[in-house]
Formats: structure tokens, C-alpha cells, sequence
């Protein structure tokens, strides 16, 4: 099969001082140690969280014991790329979760979902970035209305169809209606698995559902417990 070149910064966003990031972090800032009028280069010294911009969150993120960002394998950065479309439900009602019956007509259309994969949510919510607030999209009470995962749609791919990684465009695994009790446990249940999970990934509307590559580029950090990541789709011609 032939693939196409990928587009410029495809899957991820482009972070700075300003980006979302959970309420948590700080954010990012950078001090410059050399500049170009004084030494004749420049050289900054970036301060941030791992899990800034569109990011890796590998085991060991929740989990002691699991993986860290080292011990990721090459052979886990360039895989298959599946994106389970629910942007319309999503538009309809903004704490959907994607459910059974999303991954079942996914594989009417397209054929089980391949061993190995990367399985992308989309939802669309990339839109609203860099907006923080619309982003986090709280009601006067404080609650999160975001879409998210689900237990039993995470439990199938990864023990039934043994993908390999997930991501979404949304700050979170679960849904608002679960961050904003402090509840993390689909995030957590991912990485119980010792698989990885791409938080934050954008442009998810410009990427065929099935058949496309997907190129995760982390760096290798000893013990790093998450990374700003390069993700971009290569598409079949």
C-alpha cells in the first residue's frame, strides 16, 4: 500500500504559555540562556509539566511498578491508526460517553478491530483549543460537561482486540462528569494495562477511520512519567 506524506503537525497541537492544560499543572514557561544578538545562537530553558500540550501518559503515570516513557518500545510509536467517530453525538449531548454499539457499527463498516492498533476518539472537542474555558466547558456549578471514554468500551479494545495505545482530543480519559469528582478511573484502568494513552490530539476530522498510519514521536526519558508528543497520521493514497 502507498501512503501520502503527512500533513504539518497532523495530529497535535501547537503549545505554548497559553495552552490548556488540567488545573493542577502550572503552566509552561521558557528563559532565555543564550540569544542570538549576544552569543550568535539561542538556547531556552523550558519549564513544564509532562503532560502538557498533546501529550504521552505512559503507565507508570498512575501506576508504580509499570512502565515508564523509556521502556515504551519503538514497535509501539508506528501503528495502525482506527478512529471511532462520535463528533454528532457528541454535538448533541457534551457528556457522551462512546459506547458498545459506536465500536459495533465501527466493525460492521470496517472489519474487527486490528491487533496492535492505536484507537482514536473523536469527538471533535479539539476545536475548541486553545480556549480553556470552552475546553473545560463547566456550568455555573463547576461541572465539566466532556465526552470521554467508557470501562466497558476500554476493556474490549485492549483485552478483546489487544490495541495497543488510545487517545482522544479532550483533557481527560473520563468524562467531565466524573473529573470534576476527582474521579480518574478510566485514565487509570488504561494504564493498569501497561499500554499508553495520547491525550489532547487535534485535527482527528481530517484523518480516514480505518487505514491510515499513525506516528507517535516521544523522546526516550529515563523514568518520565509523560512528554509533550509529535503525532501525525500518514494516509493511504
Amino acid at each position: 500500500m502507498k501512503y501520502s506524506k503527512p500533513a504539518d503537525g497532523s495530529t497535535s497541537h501547537t503549545a505554548d504559555e497559553t495552552s490548556p492544560l488540567w488545573s493542577g499543572f502550572t503552566k509552561m514557561s521558557r528563559d532565555a540562556l543564550f540569544n542570538l544578538d549576544q552569543h550568535g545562537f539561542q538556547a531556552h530553558v523550558f519549564t513544564h509539566v509532562g503532560q502538557w500540550g498533546t501529550h504521552v501518559d505512559p503507565p507508570s503515570h498512575f501506576h508504580g511498578g509499570l512502565r515508564p516513557l523509556d521502556q515504551l518500545e519503538v514497535r509501539e510509536q508506528l501503528l495502525p491508526l482506527v478512529v471511532i467517530n462520535i463528533h454528532e453525538k457528541v454535538a448533541v449531548n457534551h457528556d457522551y460517553t462512546v459506547s458498545m454499539d459506536d465500536v459495533i457499527d465501527w466493525e460492521k463498516r470496517n472489519g474487527s478491530i486490528p491487533r496492535g492498533a492505536f484507537v482514536a476518539l473523536r469527538t471533535d472537542w479539539s476545536t475548541r483549543w486553545p480556549d480553556h474555558a470552552s475546553m473545560l466547558n463547566r456550568d455555573a456549578a463547576g461541572i465539566s460537561h466532556t465526552p470521554g471514554w467508557s470501562r466497558e468500551v476500554i476493556d474490549y479494545l485492549f483485552d478483546e482486540r489487544a490495541v495497543t495505545a488510545c487517545g482522544h482530543e479532550t483533557l481527560d480519559t473520563d468524562p467531565g462528569s466524573a473529573t470534576s469528582r476527582s474521579d480518574f478511573s478510566l485514565e487509570g484502568l488504561v494504564l493498569s494495562k501497561d499500554r499508553y494513552q495520547i491525550e489532547l490530539l487535534a485535527n482527528l476530522s481530517e484523518v480516514p477511520e480505518v487505514g491510515a498510519l499513525v506516528v507517535a514521536a516521544f523522546p526516550k526519558i529515563g523514568g518520565a512519567s509523560g512528554f509533550p508528543v509529535r503525532v501525525f497520521a500518514i494516509a493511504p493514497v
